[in-house]
């Protein structure tokens, strides 16, 4: 079930749709089938947020010269 985006040519609603099969869908806005299907962005993640860390791995967050974590 794919994910489409629109914008309805009646009232210039902007708008995404899930298409079923053969479905069409209609404007939310004004209820108009005549539609324009547009390009959607993809925005890719990398799964896992940045963090800062506590402590580097040759101190363990005993502050030895030179770590930045003192």
């Amino acid at each position: 079930m794919p994910l489409y985006e629109y914008v309805c040519r009646k009232c210039s609603k902007q708008f995404e749709a899930l298409v079923f099969g053969a479905e069409v869908p209609i404007c939310p806005a004004c209820q108009s089938a005549d539609l324009e299907r547009v390009l959607s962005v993809v925005s890719v993640g990398h799964g896992q947020q940045t963090r800062e860390p506590s402590a580097c791995d040759s101190c363990q967050g005993r502050g030895r010269p030179g770590c930045g974590m003192n």
